[in-house]
């Protein structure tokens, strides 16, 4: 029977229960629910709604319901409930009879559902933290194994400057340490128990909502019931940290995937995380990388679609708000997959050190070098600049790398050059010069990596 059925004299249509119901995606929440109906059942006894022994009676029953299902849950889904809200106290009348019905005093779905959702994205959103955390592990062992190996820098997908393995896998560190810091963010904003907030004007009962928010491990009880029971903020945060977050991912992915082509050849991956053709016997596809960035996507359109579901809603609850699970659950097992999947990849990487320092070499990637080498001669940057441009369309067109130009060569571009060039435009050199904080050079890195490892 609806939890709302008093009011109706006629049948609801098969099509409207099947389009109404919400069980099918809520059931997810199901211990959040028995969890909330704990803290409430306690609650109202402290209310005088219940006596001591109506509310143990009703609490064992709960912690009975949550073993049981626990070892069957088909049991849920197989019930016909409206949502899992209906399921627990369908259950728990089945249980204890008329005391079941009893449970619901003061309360209604809409600070029930909030709450239900709080508590899951508590849960869930610490479990993000893990994997996050597991992340940038994996990418501070790779940092550290790599540490000096030397690759291509890129910017406009052009080589531009060397850069080791090392400086690269602490630039993701950094982005994956700032999703960390968002998500813990956001968990604490959500941190609050909508409970006892009644439909959207509080509950007429003597609740202590303070106790109410401890018993449940909430820092503290919501302000507002109008707000409480239609905010949807901490879905929407939660999709933007995740959507963030997998832009990261998928950044990296797209890096991994280029550097892993036959064009680059920087790295190989592991058999673990590859798949074949069909047809070419040959191939060795990226696929787990691919699939982290074909599921940004995903990502993203459950952050617009809860985004564009709140944008209208009045005060205070409405339908459109059960709309927020769907989105919520599949972004938050998009996100995790892929985090668990880019640990993976990390920790059988390859790097083919011979092939990434060739590429370094090449692409005329020590040009600044020589530029910074007119300038403590002397010349003024703007012409040094021009200077060296000349020379690398020359270089081009010799076929060779600038470092092996005859010094005469050279000398036709710019009269100051010297024998003393030759040591400035090695690899080793361009590295060492970016001694910077932040930069490039390896004992930078090592410093960068040291730091990160201490904390």
């Amino acid at each position: 029977m609806a939890l709302w059925g008093g009011r109706f004299s006629g049948e609801t249509s098969a099509l409207f229960k099947l389009f109404n119901d919400s069980l099918p995606v809520d059931y997810r929440l199901f211990e959040q629910d028995v969890q909330g109906s704990i803290a409430w059942a306690a609650a109202i006894t402290q209310a005088g709604v219940l006596t001591q022994d109506e509310c143990s009676r009703l609490q064992q029953a709960l912690q009975d319901l949550l073993a049981e299902v626990s070892a069957n849950p088909e049991r849920i889904l197989a019930s016909g409930a409206e949502d899992i809200h209906s399921f627990v106290e369908q259950q728990l009348i089945a249980s204890v009879g008329d005391l079941g019905k009893k449970l619901h005093t003061g309360r209604s779905r809409n600070d029930q559902v909030a709450t239900d959702l709080k508590l899951w994205c508590q849960t869930e959103g610490a479990a993000l933290i893990a994997g996050l955390q597991a992340l940038h592990g994996a990418l501070l062992a790779l940092a550290e194994r790599e540490l000096d190996a030397v690759m291509p820098g890129y910017t406009h997908l052009q080589r531009a400057q060397p850069v080791t393995f090392g400086h690269w896998c602490l630039a993701y560190v950094e982005m994956f340490e700032r999703d960390l810091g968002r998500m813990q963010d956001a968990l604490k904003r959500a941190n609050t128990c909508p409970l006892g907030s009644g439909a959207l004007a509080g509950t007429a009962y003597a609740i202590d909502r303070h106790a109410l928010a401890t018993a449940l491990n909430f820092a503290a009880p919501t302000l507002n019931s109008l707000d409480s029971v239609s905010d949807r903020d901490h879905v929407i945060e939660l999709c933007g940290a995740a959507s963030i977050g997998m832009m990261h991912l998928s950044r990296m992915a797209e890096d991994l995937i280029f550097f892993n082509s036959g064009e680059a050849n920087f790295i190989e991956l592991s058999d673990q995380v590859t798949s074949g053709s069909s047809l070419m016997p040959q191939k060795k596809n990226p696929d787990a990388l691919e699939l982290i960035r074909g599921k940004t996507g995903r990502v993203y359109g459950n952050l617009v679609g809860i985004l564009t579901t709140m944008k209208a809603l009045p005060l205070a609850y409405n339908k459109d708000m059960q709309e927020d699970k769907e989105g919520l659950f599949d972004v938050v097992d998009s996100w995790g997959i892929c985090l668990e999947m880019a640990v993976l990849v990390l920790d059988g990487l390859k790097v083919n050190r011979a092939n990434a320092l060739l590429a370094a070499q090449q692409g005329y990637a020590n040009a600044t070098e020589l530029a910074d080498y007119l300038v403590a001669k002397g010349m003024p940057f703007r012409e040094a600049h021009h200077v060296v441009g000349e020379v690398v369309v020359h270089a081009i067109a010799a076929q060779k790398p600038i470092e092996a130009l005859p010094l005469a060569e050279l000398q036709e571009f710019a009269a100051v050059i010297a024998e003393d060039v030759y040591p400035h435009l090695t690899i080793a050199a361009c590295l060492g010069k970016r001694d910077v904080l932040g930069g490039t050079a390896v004992k930078q890195v090592q410093q960068a990596l040291t730091a990160k490892l201490a904390k």
